[in-house]
């Protein structure tokens, strides 16, 4: 098992379409866990959810949140990323971040649809400043 790098870390999240699992805290302290669709920004973590959903009320009543993304093949491995997240409702942002999110998950000729879909009234961007990265590849070496 090896520690990742920066620029290593880096890459392994955004390579592909891998989504990450998100964990947000619900109103009685414990975890909340959901599969994301996600984009790296230089420090932060980029993301958009529904207001009213789960994740997005639990975001916006505590922003603290955790990201895992892994490889699930051997010889398997993981990035966790901790940190807070901003919410923002600005509907440049949300289309903007929307179409990227739809660009990297289902492809370009979609982007705009999931930039409506996505980032379209309803919607919240969620950018998670990442304070912490735990990061380790070659696990089952």
């Amino acid at each position: 098992m090896r520690k990742m790098t920066d620029g290593q870390w880096r890459a392994f999240v955004a390579h592909g379409t891998r989504t990450g699992k998100l964990s947000t805290v619900r109103v009685d302290g414990s975890p909340h866990v959901t599969p994301v669709w996600f984009l790296l920004d230089g420090d932060d973590v980029v993301l958009t959810t529904e207001k009213d959903g789960v994740k997005g009320r639990n975001l916006v009543r505590d922003g603290r949140f955790a990201l895992c993304v892994d490889e699930d093949r051997p010889p398997y491995a993981f990035v966790l990323l901790r940190g807070r997240a901003e919410i923002s409702e600005d509907p440049g942002d949300m289309l903007r971040w929307g179409g990227r999110l739809g660009a990297r998950y289902m492809g370009d000729d979609r982007a705009d649809e999931y930039a409506v879909r996505n980032g379209g009234a309803g919607n919240i961007l969620v950018r998670g400043r990442i304070d912490k990265v735990i990061a380790f590849d070659g696990i089952a070496d």
